[in-house]
């Protein structure tokens, strides 16, 4: 068994241990392995080990990485862009990734929509939040969070399917769920809305290697874990 092998179990046993400790039922939540500065051999090793779902930052990485292993015969995997993405690399996203986590603007949701090719099924997205209120963090505020949603779930080719969040890393696990639990709330608030365009909202992005237990126990449905899985990253790069 490879090392990445050995990392994806000891996660997997993390999310199911936090699940339990949660009330929450077993395969509650799903896990998205941040595969970004990693090769095409890294993403081989851990999908010959069952994990499908991949998560990217960088745009033009990950669709070299997505292009290479489909020329290797590498089928079934499921693409996750959670990076800032410029009006720019738009139709990169549309035409390459099956998800879209860090929508917080109308004219990115617009872009995507016109950008889809009709031969694939809509992009999944979600509304990325900012819950700290930092000027330089990407996400829309709370507060505006449910006019994005109700604008977004209308376009054509895209299927809304909730928010994420990267809050400020703290420090006790209190403090993390007392983050997670701002974005949980704006979650269930647009949940509320129901109508059409939100029959499939369900996902609530939240978590990652360090904080996976705290956003398990605030309502987390999708971890991102990157380091726990594929190892510590030889240059320094944004959290993932």
């Amino acid at each position: 068994m490879t090392t990445i092998a050995n990392n994806l179990q000891t996660v997997k046993q993390r999310l199911a241990q936090a699940c339990a400790q949660a009330a929450r039922p077993a395969g509650a939540v799903e896990l998205l392995a941040v595969s970004k500065t990693f090769g095409p051999e890294a993403v081989e090793q851990a999908a010959a080990a069952g994990q499908v779902a991949f998560g990217e930052n960088y745009i033009q990485e990950a669709v070299e990485k997505i292009v290479t292993l489909q020329e290797r015969g590498v089928a079934g995997l499921q693409w996750h862009c959670i990076g800032p993405v410029q009006s720019n690399k738009t139709r990169l996203v549309a035409e390459h990734f099956d998800w879209m986590h860090t929508v917080d603007r109308l004219k990115i949701a617009e872009r995507l929509s016109a950008q889809r090719p009709e031969q694939l099924a809509p992009l999944q997205v979600c509304i990325q939040l900012n819950v700290d209120g930092g000027a330089n963090k990407a996400g829309v505020p709370p507060g505006e969070a449910l006019a994005l949603a109700q604008a977004v779930a209308q376009l054509p080719r895209l299927v809304l399917r909730g928010v994420m969040c990267i809050p400020e890393p703290a420090d006790t696990f209190e403090a993390q769920r007392a983050l997670h639990l701002r974005a949980k709330a704006v979650f269930d608030q647009i949940a509320a809305m129901g109508g059409a365009g939100l029959e499939q909202f369900d996902t609530l992005s939240l978590g990652m290697t360090a904080d996976l237990e705290a956003a398990v126990a605030a309502g987390s449905t999708l971890v991102r874990v990157g380091s726990g899985i594929f190892g510590a990253r030889s240059t320094p790069q944004e959290k993932e």
